[in-house]
């Protein structure tokens, strides 16, 4: 049977490097990705039967020549992190918009009928159910906050992905990460932070931002990975989908596990809270553990992976 065409927006990053290696098993794999945040060290680790195009996703008539012979899209490609949701929402905004327009229009101009658009936990913002299922009302609390740039890039996504799907696709499928971890991310994530950090402390004093009591779930790459293979096997058409665990953690209590880990003291110095920042965010996993997904890894276990 012939292998279908995959192209990877923003696959040379931390997410899809990994996805574009695991599918490679089944699927001629291309990326597309402008390498802002790549070195050409971790480039180089990606599997040399994988085509990787050097283009920005705003570019139309680059990634247009892209999508040529491509039978499945998956788009990933963001700015991440969330110092940047303060930093830079104008060009957030402008990769969020000029991106997914581009996505839609270019699969329909090369009648491609697949596709899967990574949205984010941030869709949530402040949820009212804990654990929270893919149901929740999506709203953005202040337009005037920049910090909701990221997660507002993401609603409309989502919007536009529901809409051009009825018309254009056959399969589109939304997924919503929640704090995926693992060797070789962003460092602007909290657990690459706090190992950063770990290895360079001298003193006891260690300062997190806000109370240490805010709460979050994390889910280990490999474990990502397979669950994302099963919304592609599994997955209906116009559905979205948690991809995290159900385990969760107080961000101190985070600490403290890591600390232990380095065989470190440390003393918990409280911070401020960044303005927008969610107290507990915590995924429901009940709709893909229905295609089978029962994650392998638990923070411990993710964690040994990670220092090996």
């Amino acid at each position: 049977m012939k292998k279908k065409n995959i192209l990877i927006t923003g696959g040379t990053g931390f997410i899809g490097s990994n996805l574009a290696k695991s599918l490679l098993k089944n699927y001629n794999v291309k990326i597309y990705d402008n390498f802002s945040r790549r070195s050409l060290k971790n480039i180089k680790k990606i599997p040399k039967q994988i085509k990787i195009i050097k283009g920005d996703i705003r570019d139309k008539d680059k990634f247009f020549k892209a999508l040529k012979k491509i039978d499945i899209v998956i788009h990933l490609a963001y700015i991440n992190g969330t110092r940047f949701f303060y930093s830079k929402p104008v060009d957030i905004l402008d990769i969020a918009i000029k991106g997914i327009v581009n996505v839609f229009d270019g699969c329909i101009k090369y009648n491609i009928k697949e596709l899967y658009l990574a949205s984010s936990s941030e869709v949530y913002q402040t949820p009212k159910k804990i654990p929270t299922n893919e149901l929740e009302s999506l709203k953005i609390p202040n337009v005037h906050n920049p910090r909701y740039s990221y997660g507002g890039g993401k609603i409309l996504t989502e919007l536009m992905g529901i809409h051009y799907g009825k018309k254009y696709f056959k399969k589109l499928i939304i997924f919503r990460p929640h704090n995926v971890y693992g060797k070789n991310m962003g460092q602007e994530h909290v657990i690459p932070e706090f190992i950063n950090r770990f290895k360079k402390i001298k003193g006891k004093n260690f300062k997190i931002q806000g109370s240490g009591n805010e709460i979050r779930s994390f889910i280990f790459i490999e474990d990502f990975v397979k669950a994302f293979e099963l919304i592609m096997k599994k997955g209906k058409h116009l559905n979205i989908y948690n991809i995290g665990t159900s385990q969760k953690i107080k961000i101190r209590e985070l600490a403290i596990k890591m600390s232990k880990i380095f065989k470190k003291k440390i003393i918990i110095k409280k911070g401020k809270l960044s303005k927008g920042g969610t107290k507990i965010r915590t995924p429901d996993i009940t709709k893909i553990k229905r295609l089978g997904f029962k994650p392998r890894y638990n923070l411990d276990s993710g964690m040994k992976k990670i220092l090996k």
